[in-house]
């Protein structure tokens, strides 16, 4: 596989986007590379076509799978193992936000239930600041569960949805151009 400049230009920006996310650059670069490429790769071709070490190949594999968004194959005659990368689009973005809620949204949502279990005994904590913490536990807990439905609804459902934007808004009859 040889890659060209538009190629090159997509695995540079999604590597950049990545260190926006939080995710390593490489990371990044490396899992834009496989979602480019419709055969699976070694690590040692990753590595060359990338000009990155070996090993920050191997390490970066490592996060991707354990994000589950690249998977790990055989080649009949080749020894090494292939990599590629999982599903397409939709399933990349529901695979990322699964997994950013996990490690990211769960513990707040614990922690902030945590602190409400132990409200009730807190005498030195001021009232408006356990309101704050009540308020933070409800807005996580009503966009998890909002999550949890949107989630299980079939790809051409969410499709629409996206692309009726704004305009679901109509079907809500409390919801008004004033209360923006």
């Amino acid at each position: 596989m040889e890659i060209t400049p538009l190629m090159e230009r997509y695995i540079l920006h999604w590597g950049e986007m990545g260190t926006r996310w939080g995710v390593n650059r490489t990371v990044s670069q490396i899992h834009a590379l496989l979602y480019l490429n419709v055969k699976p790769m070694p690590a040692d071709e990753i590595a060359s076509l990338l000009s990155v070490a070996r090993s920050n190949v191997s390490t970066s594999i490592k996060e991707l799978q354990s994000w589950g968004l690249i998977e790990r194959s055989s080649v009949l005659g080749d020894r090494r193992d292939h990599f590629s990368a999982k599903g397409d689009c939709w399933h990349m973005l529901l695979t990322i936000v699964e997994e950013r809620k996990r490690r990211e949204i769960d513990p707040i949502l614990t922690m902030l239930r945590q602190c409400e279990l132990e409200m009730s005994e807190d005498e030195a904590t001021p009232e408006s600041v356990k309101q704050q913490i009540r308020e933070m536990s409800h807005f996580v807990s009503t966009l998890t569960a909002w999550y949890e439905q949107i989630s299980t609804l079939p790809q051409a459902t969410l499709m629409k949805l996206f692309a009726m934007g704004a305009k679901v808004a109509r079907f809500i009859p409390s919801v008004s151009r004033s209360s923006k």
